[in-house]
């Protein structure tokens, strides 16, 4: 069978990014093969959460799955949706009990896809559940019913927890990629066991901005120590993520790399 091709975009910033996305998917289905989309949308609501009709646009243009992060409960309609729509991940080392699931596993023509989202405990808030013991558990319950091709997500701060997240991973996940800080990392390996890594997939956002928010108000924010806003940039946006091929049959990945695209800013919309 022909290997399952995997486009994973990072962090979704505001309308900019968003809008970038959802316009652009449909052509990088057809222009890159894809068979399988997930995008991270946790920033993707004026830069704080997702809301449900963000998340159904997402889904709509293309996204087989959409992970968040640390900001996943900061717009408040999102908690009860979560319940009703499987495809749309909160990371899996929350308490028991807590809206949504962690994980979850779709089918396509070329067998069972599973993407499993974390969050890290390094300087990141909230502190969760450790995410090495939990998402270690989620793949052998996966494997053991026979899912092969595994996606993970890995939500931190440190390079050092996520590049040990990918080793800890080498061997029973396909592909995992980091996310949280925005900036796209140029270290794209397949380890020795046979995982495709990226320490950070990067954001989907105003590509003239810091982290995707407006560059003054952040560097006044450095210089003179005082609270204020950060609204989102705006201007031209950088699609960032990473394209993996993966073997049905193993679930190794046997390639990898890095996801980069600019895109001229669109008219400005509410």
């Amino acid at each position: 069978m022909e290997p399952l091709r995997i486009l994973f975009l990072g962090d979704v910033v505001g309308e900019p990014g968003r809008r970038a996305v959802i316009e652009q998917l449909p052509a990088l289905r057809k222009e890159l093969s894809l068979d399988f989309i997930v995008v991270n949308g946790e920033n993707a609501a004026g830069g704080r959460g997702i809301t449900p009709k963000i998340a159904i646009d997402l889904l709509r243009a293309g996204a087989a799955v959409i992970t968040t992060g640390d900001h996943v409960w900061d717009q408040q309609e999102i908690v009860d949706y979560f319940p009703t729509e499987p495809r749309l991940l909160r990371p899996i080392n929350y308490p028991e009990g807590t809206p949504g699931a962690g994980s979850v596993v779709l089918e396509t023509p070329k067998g069972e896809v599973a993407v499993i989202h974390a969050q890290g405990r390094t300087f990141i808030q909230p502190p969760l559940e450790n995410p090495f013991l939990l998402v270690e558990a989620e793949i052998g319950r996966l494997q053991e019913r026979g899912v092969r091709m595994i996606f993970v997500d890995f939500h931190a701060e440190t390079t050092s927890e996520k590049i040990a997240m990918a080793h800890a991973l080498d061997g029973s996940a396909s592909l995992i990629a980091g996310t949280h800080t925005h900036v796209q990392t140029a270290d794209e390996r397949i380890l020795p066991g046979g995982t495709g890594a990226l320490t950070d997939a990067g954001m989907c956002g105003p590509e003239h901005s810091v982290l995707g928010r407006a560059v003054d108000s952040v560097v006044w924010r450095f210089r003179t120590g005082m609270p204020t806003r950060f609204p989102v940039a705006k201007g031209a946006v950088r699609l960032c993520g990473v394209i993996g091929d993966l073997d049905p049959a193993s679930g190794r990945c046997l390639s990898i790399e890095r996801f980069s695209r600019r895109i001229e800013a669109a008219e400005e919309g509410s």
